[in-house]
């Protein structure tokens, strides 16, 4: 009987070693990848689509936080996120150069197009970009923009800018939403204004109002309007905390076939709402 107590009394002990000796965290679940994007890829249903084909392919969760490009940039200065899905180059080509993030590489585009209403009253339909901007200016048009710093708005501005030096935000027709570009798009049709739009959100706005939105596309095509989006991994060396391994894993999945075929395939209203470019097509 006391071979057996020994033998246990040993077995417990070995067993508690065991378990003390183990890292504080062992038992504990790695926490999921967080990913901070613009409004676009959330709000069209694109990563609702893609997560969970990028989780089945590496076993890598993945939690996302949709706001304007602009804010989730400053979410990966602050070391509030891991990986990055955006679409202002600029913007993002300094966030790199600045050592804030590492591997940027391109993934998808679509374009912008200027919306209004049907009745058009700028008459700015079929016209170049700057010639629809400079319209709206000149005849005072309601323009609601988000005014929220995400990529559309800074394509906006700089669409401003190019096209009509002169026009400074503040003037009566020209509203500022501070919101989202589904909400923007809805308060210009209440306002039978106009507005900037990326293809595929105006594609879901489409959707949500049964395929007869309020507004319509009045302008599109043409290099300046192309719509780039890009994944940016957050630099490891600034954030002890990142997931650096599961960031690269997202950007390598997002460039592969399989990754470039999902997002070629995504489609509402039978329209093809991205197209792939990612390195590794």
């Amino acid at each position: 009987m006391k071979q057996y107590h020994a033998f246990f009394t040993l077995l417990l002990l070995t067993v508690l070693a065991a378990v003390m000796a183990a890292p504080a965290f062992a038992s504990e679940p790695e926490r999921p990848l967080l990913l901070a994007t613009t409004t676009s890829t959330d709000n069209t249903g694109l990563l609702d689509y893609l997560v969970p084909r990028f989780t089945r392919a590496t076993g890598i969760k993945l939690k996302w936080v949709a706001t304007g490009t602009g804010k989730a940039l400053k979410l990966g200065e602050r070391c509030d996120a891991d990986v990055l899905m955006v679409h202002a180059p600029g913007a993002e080509k300094k966030f790199v150069a600045a050592g804030f993030g590492i591997n940027r590489r391109q993934i998808m585009y679509n374009d912008f197009v200027l919306v209004g209403p049907v009745d058009d009253p700028a008459a700015i339909k079929g016209q170049t970009i700057c010639g629809a901007l400079a319209a709206i200016s000149r005849q005072a048009s309601i323009f609601v923009s988000r005014g929220d710093n995400s990529g559309t708005n800074k394509k906006e501005l700089a669409l401003w800018r190019e096209c009509v030096p002169d026009m400074q935000p503040g003037r009566d027709w020209y509203l500022e939403t501070g919101q989202g570009m589904l909400s923007t798009m809805s308060i210009a049709g209440e306002r039978g204004g106009y507005t900037l739009t990326d293809r595929g959100t105006y594609i879901k706005y489409e959707a949500n109002n049964n395929g007869e939105p309020p507004l319509v596309i009045m302008v599109e095509g043409g290099p300046s309007l192309l719509n780039q989006y890009s994944v940016i991994e957050v630099h490891p060396s600034r954030c002890d905390n990142v997931l650096n391994d599961a960031a690269r894993s997202f950007g390598d999945w997002l460039i592969s076939p399989a990754g470039q075929e999902a997002i070629g395939a995504f489609r509402l209203l039978g329209k093809q709402l991205f197209i792939p470019n990612g390195a590794g097509k």
